[in-house]
């Protein structure tokens, strides 16, 4: 850390200006500045009014997790945050082998909840309650059935299937996932974030209002002591370090509650937990700098955080 000034390198952080600012609020409080970089494709992004553009290579490029460890080296970073999913595996491939704060969980763990099929199964394999899945191909007596890319974000490509005659023509039947779908379900989204010693310091639920292009444009904190456990057993099940996002489902008519997905990353969407005083902007920073951070209980229930677009001009 240069003198009362710390730097992060955000991959992937394009339009992760909120969460800067929530950042650079954070290092304030301490008395100290905080430099934004984030590394990107092209340089007329979002973050270029909090921050400065480093234009480098695709995450799934062979040279990338050198290049970053460069950019981490010239630029004296202090803290690596990945913002998209092929980013999470390259930060975790850098934790413990540079001189910066990599809050991120097991690579190997990543890799498995970044395979929608994969994850199911890890689910059940920590006795962990998931909807039910359906084998393809699958007949008219297993529907409503939900389709689902094994692979992928933001909902790209997912498919209801209320009749067969829903069923894509030439399905790539390996390339997808199939559960039974939950009419009148409820979607709930949880931010968490764990200590470098493992211990469980913020779980807060949201629930999405409104979305728009895959992203949460309204949503609103919801303390509930069921959705907040679930998310804890499914932290306590694996090596999850830092910054995670646990995505649940509630059955209305029966109550049964059930996980969907884990992204061992931030969602974009956190700056509403961020608002209801979750403090996970304060613990990246914390323990960015050593200190030992508590656990935060006391965040606000149903804070509403509406989200806007604001232009940038190059």
């Amino acid at each position: 850390m240069k003198s009362n000034n710390l730097c992060v390198l955000m991959l992937g952080g394009a339009k992760r200006v909120s969460v800067a600012r929530h950042l650079q609020a954070a290092a304030a409080r301490r008395g100290l500045t905080l430099d934004i970089l984030s590394y990107e494709l092209e340089c007329s992004v979002p973050i270029a009014s909090v921050g400065r553009v480093i234009k480098g290579l695709r995450f799934a490029d062979a040279g990338v997790v050198d290049d970053i460890r460069h950019v981490i080296s010239s630029e004296q970073v202090d803290l690596v945050l990945p913002f998209v999913d092929p980013a999470v595996e390259v930060a975790a491939s850098l934790a413990g082998t540079v001189n910066a704060f990599v809050p991120v969980s097991d690579g190997a763990l990543c890799r498995v909840m970044f395979d929608k099929g994969e994850a199911d199964g890890w689910f059940r394999a920590h006795s962990l309650p998931v909807p039910d899945r359906v084998e393809l191909p699958f007949g008219a007596s297993s529907l409503p059935v939900i389709l689902k890319p094994r692979h992928g974000s933001a909902s790209k490509g997912i498919v209801v299937c209320r009749r067969m005659s829903d069923i894509p023509e030439n399905l790539d039947a390996p390339g997808y996932m199939a559960q039974k779908y939950i009419d009148n379900a409820e979607e709930v989204t949880v931010d968490c974030y764990v200590g470098v010693d493992g211990r469980v310091l913020s779980v807060v639920p949201r629930i999405r209002l409104e979305t728009a292009g895959g992203e949460v444009t309204r949503s609103v904190t919801v303390k509930d002591e069921a959705l907040m456990e679930l998310a804890r057993r499914v932290l306590a099940s694996g090596l999850f370090r830092g910054p995670v996002t646990v995505q649940l489902i509630r059955d209305r008519k029966s109550g049964h509650t059930m996980v969907m997905e884990v992204n061992p990353r931030l969602g974009g969407g956190v700056v509403t937990s961020i608002g209801a005083g979750s403090g996970i902007a304060d613990m990246l920073i914390g323990e960015t700098l050593g200190e030992r951070m508590e656990p935060v209980d006391n965040w606000r229930d149903n804070t509403l955080v509406a989200r806007y677009l604001e232009e940038v001009v190059f």
